[in-house]
């Protein structure tokens, strides 16, 4: 594959710009109501590259991608988001987000966000943005509003080794005390994670899905922190998960729970979100096995710090 290179533009770029959103819209399925981008002419474009302009990448020298940065308040929206449409499936719309990253973070307002719009009747879109670190913060119908935290950091994690070794690499910046709160569909690796998180904690017994224990707590060998494992995948609410009787304090041991997500924030102020999901773009390019030991099936690793207690987690140095 040959390089990408992206460019901050402004409204002198108007012309490519247009010509590359209307190609990949007019590519999109018919939608109803159409979508906004294909009412846009070369001065509505230059309009808004006039105010923070946005990027186009290139390759072979030729205009292939292009975005709007669109900054309101704390959020910077990505707008207009488009590939040629020979051109897709080559990596260019990644290499695009995170460049867009890189404006955000280097831009002398302070961004909390980046965000874009996609829509409803476009599943493969709005999975390609959860590849990307997106989430979904509201819908309104047909448009899902998906959001990805500056400071979050995404991992490349290719088999079931690489994805022990993070949890290793992570388990050497916590302390007694710390919430991580995991997620991922069934077989992305959140328990293969838990082992390395265990390896590198030091602690006693097998790491093993806990779904129908509800909770197992590992006791250290090296005088650090117990690891307490727990699947939230049957329970009701955060009512059943504060009345587990764990036989432990958690304010003094590393708590790990899978399957969390929404249910155990409101046991501490601060907490890791770790979020796994599969990195291949397409499913049709996946293999009938969606475990972590398929070489050809590797993962992202999306870890968000949430509160004060991670303000000088070093995301750096675990990607």
């Amino acid at each position: 594959m040959t390089d990408i290179e992206v460019r901050r533009v402004g409204p002198e770029a108007a012309a490519d710009v247009l010509r590359i959103v209307l190609a990949a819209f007019r590519n999109r399925p018919a939608l109803n109501p159409p979508a906004d981008a294909l009412s846009e002419t070369e001065e509505t474009i230059a309009a808004k590259l006039d105010g923070y302009g946005g990027l186009l990448a290139r390759q072979d020298g030729e205009p292939v991608g292009a975005l709007l940065l669109d900054p309101v308040g704390p959020t910077m929206y990505l707008r207009r988001f488009a590939v040629l449409p020979d051109r897709q499936r080559h990596g260019i719309a990644h290499t695009m987000v995170e460049a867009a990253v890189e404006a955000a973070l280097d831009a002398p307002q302070r961004f909390e966000d980046l965000t874009v719009v996609a829509r409803e009747e476009l599943p493969r879109t709005v999975r390609f943005w959860e590849r990307q670190g997106f989430r979904e913060i509201r819908r309104h119908s047909p448009s899902v509003e998906m959001r990805r935290p500056l400071r979050t950091a995404v991992i490349e994690v290719p088999d079931a080794d690489a994805m022990r070794g993070l949890g290793r690499s992570l388990a050497a910046q916590l302390r007694p005390g710390d919430l991580l709160v995991l997620s991922g569909e069934l077989g992305a690796g959140k328990t293969t994670f838990t082992q390395g998180l265990g390896a590198g904690l030091g602690v006693r017994g097998q790491i093993t899905s806990p779904t129908f224990v509800i909770a197992r707590v590992h006791p250290s060998e090296i005088g650090g922190p117990e690891l307490v494992h727990v699947d939230a995948y049957r329970l009701g609410g955060v009512e059943e998960l504060d009345d587990l009787d764990l036989d432990t304090d958690l304010d003094e041991a590393v708590t790990v729970i899978e399957w969390g997500e929404g249910m155990a924030e409101g046991l501490s102020d601060s907490r890791l979100e770790i979020r796994i999901v599969r990195a291949l773009a397409d499913d049709e390019l996946a293999t009938e096995r969606h475990d972590l030991d398929s070489v050809q099936d590797p993962r992202r690793v999306e870890i968000t710090p949430v509160g004060p207690r991670w303000h000088a987690l070093s995301l750096e140095a675990l990607a």
